[in-house]
C-alpha cells in the first residue's frame, strides 16, 4: 500500500508538471498542441529544432523535408485545444475531482463505501469523428465525474446527425434522459435509440442520439441532454447535463415523399375480392385519376425545364462581369512562404500593357442595354416615388447616393435607401455594366447578403439601382476612418468585433456557396456595415469606379481585382467557391489591418510569379496566431486544400467565444 501511495504522488506531481497529460492522450498531446500557424514545440520539450511553418494549408516537416495536410489544424484547432484543457480523466483518472463524486466520499485514492461502478465517456473515433483528436472523452469514469467536459459546450459539424455515447455500470443504476433545444424551429427535439427511463447496462454499450435540423431556418441551436441517475443505496440524484452547438441551415429544395403508402393501397383495392368486378363508374373515376396524374407529371417536366433554363441564364449572367483570363506562368515553387510587409502605404503604379499574357474579348459587348434592362424590368418602379439626397461615394462615372423610398401605397411611408447611378457622360457599355453586375445577388435571400430591390429604367433617364440602407455605410472606409480616430476614440472597435464581422461575412459566403453562386470579387470594398455593427455583402456594380486602385488592367482591357484573387484565376481564368474562399482569407486581413491594402509592394503584374513563388502577405500587427493561420489556411495552392466556408465559420465561432472568454 505504501508503494502504491507513492507512485499515486509520483504521477500528481507529473500531472501537475505536464508530463502524464502525453501519457493520457496516447501520444496526441503533440499533435493537439500544434499551433495553428504552423509552429509546433516537442511536447516536454524546451527549444526543439522540431518548428514547422504553414504554406498554403500545409505545414513543412523539417526533419523529413516533406509536405504534409495541415488545414484540420486550422479548422478544429480551438476545438483540440479546449479538449486538451477539458480531458483531465482521458487515459487517466482525475484524483483531484475524487471529492466530487456524487456516489460516496473517498478519501486518498481509495472509496471509502463502494459505488456502483459507473463509466460513461465517447470513444476515440467517436472523438476523432467530432473533433479530429484521438482520445477518449470521459463524462464518468468509475463513478468520478468530469465537471470540466461537462461543462464545455461542444460544437457538433452541421452535416453531423448523430452522437455515440458509450456507458456501463457494475451494480444498478436507474437513469431518466431527456432533452431540451433553444429553438424548436430550427431543430426538433433529439431521438435516442434507448427509452428515456431504464437502468444503464451492466456491460459496455453504445446509444445513439439523433440530432436532425428542421431545414427551416439558418441558425445556431444550443442542446441540453439532461441524464438523471439513481442508485439503490441512494435515493439521491445525480444529474449529468450535456451541452452541444449544431449549425442549422435551411434546406433549398423540399424532399419529395416516397408514395411507397399510396402503392399499397392501390394495391389493396385492385385484388380485393370485393372490388373484382368494378362498375363502370368505378373504371371511370381511376381512368380520370391517370388521366390526371400524367397531366400533372407533364407540367411538372415542362417547369422544371423551364427553371433549368432560367438557372443556366443567370448564372450567365453572373459571370459576364467577371470574364477575363492569363496564362504562361513557371511551375510554382515548393520553397517555404516568403510574406510582404503590411504597413506600407499604397504607392504602387497600375500598368496598361503585359503581352507576354493571353488577351480575350470583353463578354460584356454581347450584352446591349435593352437587354439589361429587361432583365430587371420585373422590379422597376417610378422614378416619381425616388427622392435623392445626400451623395455618399464618387467616382469617374458613377455615384452612390442615400435616398428615400415612397411607398406606393401610403405616401407617407418611406423607407431610406442606396441608390446607384451613373453620371451623365457615362457610356452605355458603363450603363450596361452597372445593371449588369447589381444583378449578381437578386433573389438571394440572406441576413448578410444585400441584394438590390428595385431599380428606375425610365426613358430618357439615367438608371438608378436600389439597395436597402446600411447607415454605417462601405466596410471599407468605414474600418479606414476607425483607423483614423482610433487613437483618440475611447470606444475603438475590438478585435472581437472584428473577428464577428468575419465570421458575417463567411455565413454569407456560405449560403452562396451552398446556392452554387461565386462571387468573384469579395473584399471590403464590397460589404456595407450599420450601426450594430451587421455586415452584408453586396455586388461590385460600381467598385471599379469607386476604388480605382484596386483593380487592374492586365493587357486585356479588363480591370480585375488582382490583389484579392486566387491563382488559378490570375492564369487559367478558373473560378469557383475555392476562389472566394482565398479572397475571404485577404478581406479578413482588411479586416484586421483596418482597411489597408494587400500586397502593395507587389507590381500586379508580378503578382502571379510571387505568389507561385510563395509570397504571401505578413501577418498584421496585433493579429493572433491562430487568427492569421486561418488567413494563411485560405492562401493554398491547391484549391482543394482551402477550407469550405462552412469550416472557417465554426473555426471563427470557436475564436471568437475563446476571445469573449478574455474580455
Amino acid at each position: 500500500m505504501a508503494a502504491l501511495h507513492d507512485q499515486r504522488k509520483k504521477e500528481c506531481r507529473d500531472r501537475g508538471s505536464g508530463r502524464s497529460l502525453g501519457r493520457r492522450i496516447s501520444g496526441q498531446a503533440g499533435n493537439a498542441e500544434r499551433c495553428l500557424h504552423g509552429r509546433t514545440r516537442s511536447c516536454g520539450r524546451k527549444g526543439s529544432v522540431s518548428e514547422r511553418r504553414m504554406f498554403d494549408g500545409r505545414a513543412w516537416r523539417a526533419e523529413q523535408g516533406s509536405w504534409e495536410p495541415r488545414f484540420w489544424e486550422c479548422a478544429w484547432r480551438w476545438s483540440s485545444l479546449l479538449l486538451l484543457f477539458l480531458l483531465p480523466m482521458v487515459r487517466g483518472q482525475a484524483r483531484s475531482n475524487v471529492s466530487n463524486s456524487p456516489y460516496g466520499k473517498s478519501g486518498g485514492y481509495h472509496h471509502s463505501v463502494p459505488g456502483p461502478g459507473l463509466s460513461m465517456y465517447m470513444s476515440e473515433e467517436e472523438v476523432r469523428r467530432l473533433v479530429g483528436v484521438d482520445a477518449e472523452l470521459y463524462y464518468v469514469r468509475n463513478d468520478i465525474i468530469n465537471y470540466y467536459a461537462l461543462s464545455f459546450s461542444l460544437m457538433v459539424p452541421s452535416e453531423m446527425n448523430n452522437l455515440h455515447f458509450s456507458w456501463h455500470a457494475k451494480s444498478k443504476i436507474e437513469y431518466k434522459l431527456g432533452f431540451q433545444v433553444d429553438n424548436p424551429l430550427a431543430m426538433g427535439i433529439p431521438q435516442a435509440n434507448i427509452s428515456s427511463q431504464g437502468e444503464v447496462p451492466r456491460f459496455l454499450s453504445v446509444f445513439r442520439v439523433d440530432l436532425f435540423c428542421t431545414g427551416k431556418i439558418d441558425s445556431e441551436v444550443m442542446l441540453l441532454m439532461q441524464l438523471n441517475l439513481t442508485t439503490n443505496s441512494s435515493k439521491n440524484i445525480t444529474v449529468l447535463n450535456f451541452k452541444r452547438r449544431k449549425m442549422c441551415y435551411k434546406k433549398l429544395e423540399q424532399e419529395i415523399k416516397s408514395p411507397t403508402s399510396t402503392d399499397k393501397n392501390i394495391s389493396k383495392i385492385n385484388y380485393d375480392p370485393v372490388n373484382v368486378a368494378p362498375t363502370t363508374s368505378t373504371r371511370v373515376f381511376y381512368i380520370s385519376v391517370g388521366v390526371c396524374c400524367a397531366v400533372i407529371f407533364l407540367v411538372a417536366i415542362i417547369l422544371s425545364v423551364l427553371h433549368l433554363h432560367s438557372m443556366k441564364r443567370v448564372e450567365l449572367d453572373d459571370s459576364i462581369s467577371d470574364s477575363g483570363t492569363s496564362q504562361g506562368l513557371s511551375q510554382p515553387s515548393t520553397l517555404t512562404t516568403q510574406y510582404l510587409r503590411a504597413d506600407t502605404p499604397n504607392n504602387a503604379t497600375p500598368v496598361t500593357s503585359y503581352p507576354t499574357l493571353r488577351i480575350e474579348k470583353n463578354d460584356l459587348k454581347s450584352v446591349t442595354l435593352m437587354e439589361a434592362k429587361a432583365k430587371v424590368k420585373d422590379i422597376a418602379i417610378s422614378r416619381e416615388r425616388v427622392t435623392l439626397k445626400d451623395v455618399l461615394q464618387e467616382g469617374t462615372f458613377g455615384r452612390i447616393f442615400h435616398g428615400i423610398l415612397v411607398d406606393e401605397k401610403i405616401s407617407t411611408k418611406q423607407k431610406h435607401v442606396f441608390m446607384e447611378t451613373v453620371k451623365d457622360q457615362a457610356s452605355e457599355v458603363q450603363v450596361t455594366m452597372m445593371l449588369t453586375e447589381s444583378c449578381k445577388l437578386r433573389g438571394l435571400h440572406h441576413r448578410n447578403l444585400l441584394p438590390i430591390s428595385h431599380v428606375c429604367i425610365e426613358e430618357g433617364e439615367k438608371p438608378i439601382v436600389m439597395l436597402p440602407y446600411m447607415n454605417w455605410g462601405n466596410l471599407k472606409l468605414f474600418l479606414r476612418q476607425c483607423k483614423l480616430v482610433e487613437a483618440n476614440n475611447p470606444q475603438a472597435i475590438s478585435q472581437q468585433d472584428l473577428v464577428h464581422m468575419a465570421i458575417q461575412i463567411a455565413c454569407g459566403m456560405s449560403y452562396l456557396s451552398r446556392r452554387e453562386v461565386i462571387h468573384k470579387d469579395l473584399a471590403a470594398r464590397n460589404c456595407v456595415i450599420d450601426d450594430t455593427l451587421q455586415v452584408k455583402i453586396t455586388d461590385n456594380a460600381l467598385s471599379r469606379d469607386l476604388f480605382p486602385m484596386d483593380y487592374h488592367c492586365l493587357g486585356d482591357n479588363e480591370n480585375r481585382p488582382v490583389r484579392w484573387m486566387a491563382l488559378e484565376s490570375l492564369v487559367n481564368n478558373e473560378f469557383s467557391s475555392a476562389g472566394d474562399v482565398w479572397a475571404f482569407g485577404v478581406t479578413l486581413w482588411e479586416l484586421m489591418t483596418l482597411g489597408q491594402t494587400p500586397y502593395v509592394d507587389i507590381d500586379p503584374f508580378e503578382m502571379a510569379a510571387y505568389l507561385k513563388d510563395g509570397y504571401r502577405i505578413a501577418q498584421p500587427i496585433n493579429c493572433p496566431d491562430e487568427l492569421f493561420a486561418v488567413m494563411a489556411c485560405c492562401w493554398a495552392l491547391d484549391p482543394e486544400e482551402r477550407p469550405k466556408f462552412q469550416q472557417l465559420v465554426q473555426c471563427l465561432t470557436e475564436f471568437h467565444a475563446a476571445l469573449g472568454a478574455y474580455v
